[in-house]
């Protein structure tokens, strides 16, 4: 990107957690950046801070002086921004493509799959920075080790989430390309599992000969794609005889240890501090990562014995009254029930409450009959409405779906309550010492326990 070093990028949807990444390393590279968002949150502010202009609202004055365009997924092709930027003859590209030109002159590492790419990217993030290696970083979550969702390092590495959602992950050619998973999701673009699974097998053939698929064998779906890959790949997991494996598994309150095989042979024992099974198979695929490139296995253990996690994932964000609140992303059912059956082992005697909130109206039509069992390990559910996330509402589409969905399946206590705020005010009423509460959701559910503790602490 030698020839640009000057221009003038500017983001639309810049407050978005890839985005937001993508323009911070651009703006440490010495770039100008500008960008346009509805809301301003901590992304911006911290951009601003750096020096990047950004306009809250989308305006066609926003764009003038730029010289491309960056856009997010979540921005629809009507956009004011959009129009002018075609008017005046400036280059509009997707994030992705951005992504490819600052991998094009680095050695890339790219995390897709489903479910689990946050955590397996700051972990593979971890484990190439405590090597000594300075990756770039392109995370799409707050990373509490670095305090960000990137960093521009001065080495060879670049380590980026690869977001499937759009399919504009085909963009990108990485060395090294992990898949952790593959499930039923983004559906108003795939309309199927058949075009899923196409888009993820085209990822991993984009590898290079000279390079290698990292694949978690434990997922039905991924593993059906083994026949026909063309490229090199290593497996990770627990079962399916992955080549590198997780074994005598400990679960210890809100740490878990294992063993970890390569081929049959120990290589040591390994603490992840963070529950859960899932995070240990996201813990194999970033081992699997740092194995390849030859990183010594104790730099790899004692990296992921001092990872800290993503904002948002499993985060404890405090205890009043005797009352514990945790906040995770987990919006999809797999992500649901994977999370609250962690929440039920790691808190066995804790009624655990549960609020959830629906994101977005092409998810809910697609799947809402799929969230019927997810909540099974809660005692109380709250389900909120849909959190648009920018998109127009779908006749026929809301959140009681999700409700009817999981009342017909039997669970005893479940509650559509619509308003965050009406959503507080019950709590406070109905929560009691010993409870456990967890927002659930991708869109600002987290505000829920946020005002419960603020509310408890002045309380006392």
């Amino acid at each position: 990107m030698e020839g640009i070093r000057h221009q003038h990028i500017h983001f639309v949807g810049i407050g978005g957690s890839g985005m937001s990444g993508i323009a911070e390393v651009l703006l440490n590279m010495g770039y100008r950046i500008s960008g346009s968002d509805i809301v301003e949150n901590e992304a911006t502010k911290k951009l601003a801070a750096l020096g990047a202009r950004i306009f809250i609202g989308h305006d066609s004055t926003n764009v003038l002086g730029a010289d491309v365009l960056v856009v997010s997924s979540a921005i629809e092709k009507r956009n004011v921004e959009l129009l002018a930027a075609e008017e005046r003859r400036i280059s509009i590209i997707p994030r992705a493509e951005m992504l490819k030109e600052l991998m094009r002159l680095k050695f890339g590492i790219a995390i897709s799959g489903t479910h689990g790419k946050t955590t397996t990217t700051s972990l593979i993030c971890w484990i190439l920075a405590k090597a000594g290696l300075d990756p770039t970083m392109v995370i799409g979550g707050k990373f509490f080790n670095i305090g960000g969702s990137a960093r521009l390092g001065q080495g060879r590495y670049l380590v980026a989430e690869a977001d499937e959602s759009d399919g504009s992950f085909l963009k990108l050619s990485p060395i090294i390309a992990v898949v952790t998973n593959i499930d039923l999701e983004h559906l108003d673009y795939f309309h199927g599992l058949e075009r899923i699974e196409e888009a993820f097998l085209e990822f991993i053939n984009n590898v290079p000969f000279y390079g290698k698929a990292i694949l978690g064998i434990d997922n039905l779906y991924l593993r059906s794609l083994l026949p026909r890959i063309k490229k090199r790949f290593v497996t990770y997991g627990f079962e399916h005889r992955p080549q590198i494996m997780a074994q005598e598994i400990e679960a210890r309150g809100l740490h878990s240890e294992f063993n970890v095989i390569k081929e049959n042979n120990l290589l040591g024992r390994v603490r992840i501090n963070v529950p859960g099974l899932h995070y240990i198979n996201n813990a194999l695929a970033a081992i699997a990562v740092g194995l390849e490139l030859e990183i010594d296995f104790k730099i790899i253990k004692e990296a992921i014995g001092s990872y800290r996690n993503v904002e948002r994932r499993f985060q404890i964000l405090g205890e009043e009254g005797n009352i514990l609140f945790l906040d995770d992303y987990a919006h999809h059912p797999t992500e649901i029930e994977v999370t609250l059956r962690t929440v039920r082992v790691a808190w066995p005697n804790q009624r655990i409450v549960t609020i959830f909130q629906p994101h977005r109206y092409t998810r809910t039509k697609f799947l809402w009959k799929n969230f019927a069992q997810c909540f099974n390990e809660s005692d109380i559910v709250i389900i909120t409405e849909i959190y648009p996330a920018g998109e127009a509402s779908i006749e026929g589409i809301k959140a009681d779906l999700v409700v009817k969905s999981v009342k017909e399946a039997g669970h005893p206590n479940i509650k559509y309550i619509r308003d965050l705020d009406e959503t507080i005010e019950y709590l406070k009423r109905i929560i009691q010492k010993g409870d456990l509460v967890i927002t659930l959701g991708a869109g600002d559910i987290y505000r829920v326990g946020q005002g419960l503790l603020e509310y408890l602490k002045e309380k006392e």
